[in-house]
């Protein structure tokens, strides 16, 4: 999938969660990329957001870092 792609998805689940109070939504968007992204999704996105290529909402782009510091390299 294309980095484009897993950053405009990710954007809207973070949209879907803005709703919840500040710091909530972190966790409900990252508990939401572990339960139904595939790993490979998860670990393109983590890599896309470190090497600067993709651009996420804030909410979004703290789940995404929660992700790369908790998953296996």
């Amino acid at each position: 999938m294309s980095p484009d792609k897993l950053a405009y998805m990710a954007n809207q689940i973070g949209r879907f969660f803005q709703s919840q109070k500040t710091g909530a939504a972190a966790d409900l968007i990252e508990d939401h990329l572990r339960k139904f992204w595939d790993p490979r999704m998860r670990q393109e996105i983590v890599t896309q957001l470190a090497e600067g290529r993709i651009t996420l909402d804030p909410p979004v782009r703290e789940a995404v870092e929660r992700l790369g510091r908790k998953q296996p390299a």
